[in-house]
């Protein structure tokens, strides 16, 4: 087990699920939770309340707005802005923990997106996810579709969900302008 907190020196972090939330979250001036699909069916976890800290989500539609929203606050702040990406997970039937590519793509997303704004002093974590979504980028519909969460949802009758999940990111600048902005999470259901 580590008991440093090495990513603390990066601007940059990321981590997995409730327990990497729980890592993070007290070092960091924003936390972004990942989350690319609705829970599957029996995925859905306890409520945690995320009142003591600054909380934001990002989806595959929101990765560029969740970055020019972080450029902002640090502009604000006239100083770095620590970021801590989550990418959410799921749970598997046994009530343990399960990688959710689809979440790791968006975490990416997000990473990659400060990156082309400046924001890249990333730790190895992060630079992971960062590259792992550029270099699959183009087969993200795919992966999402295809994944463990994709495959339940579209089982379910939930397949619509899926797909909206796959729109396309629209910056503030284009024809997302009109497309509600950022806002505080104040409680969530992580999986686990």
């Amino acid at each position: 087990m580590i008991n440093a907190q090495p990513q603390q020196k990066y601007q940059v972090r990321f981590d997995v699920g409730l327990a990497g939330f729980e890592a993070l979250a007290g070092a960091a001036d924003v936390v972004v939770l990942a989350d690319a699909l609705p829970p599957a069916p029996g995925e859905a976890g306890p409520t945690v309340s995320l009142a003591a800290h600054q909380v934001i989500t990002a989806n595959l539609d929101t990765s560029s707005r969740v970055a020019e929203w972080v450029l902002a606050r640090q502009t604000e702040k006239g100083d770095r802005f620590a970021v801590a990406v989550i990418a959410v997970g799921g749970r598997r039937a046994d009530g343990g923990g399960r990688f959710a590519v689809e979440d790791f793509l968006v975490a990416g997303a997000v990473i990659d997106a400060l990156s082309a704004l400046g924001i890249d002093h990333c730790s190895p974590e992060a630079a992971a996810a960062s590259a792992a979504f550029s270099g699959l980028q183009r087969a993200v519909r795919h992966l999402v579709t295809a994944s463990e969460t994709g495959l339940a949802l579209a089982a379910d009758g939930r397949q619509a969900e899926v797909q909206a999940a796959l729109a396309p990111d629209l910056s503030t600048t284009d024809a997302g302008a009109g497309r509600p902005g950022i806002s505080r999470v104040r409680e969530f259901a992580f999986p686990v």
